[in-house]
């Protein structure tokens, strides 16, 4: 995965970061491209299996902003503050 910075200039804790945040926004890129086929999609029974595989999306996007709050104490806060 490339890196603005030298990837052997940077923290292993940032390295893992980065690799939570890119995880989440491909969970979400996901839950978007599910979204469209279910209201695309003529069959009902397709329907289903991609609303279910929409809703898996959404808990591992989930797992990662827990995650995240975890591991970064600002992006924690920040949730707080909007909870």
């Amino acid at each position: 995965m490339p890196y603005f910075e030298k990837e052997e200039n940077l923290d292993p804790k940032t390295l893992d970061l980065e690799r939570a945040s890119k995880s989440l926004r491909e969970e979400l890129e996901a839950i978007d491209y599910y979204q469209e086929r279910i209201e695309n999609a003529k069959d009902e029974g397709l329907k289903k299996i991609l609303a279910h595989n929409r809703d898996e999306e959404k808990e591992h996007a989930a797992m990662l902003v827990e995650w995240l709050r975890k591991n970064d104490p600002v992006f924690d806060q920040k949730f707080k503050e909007h909870d």
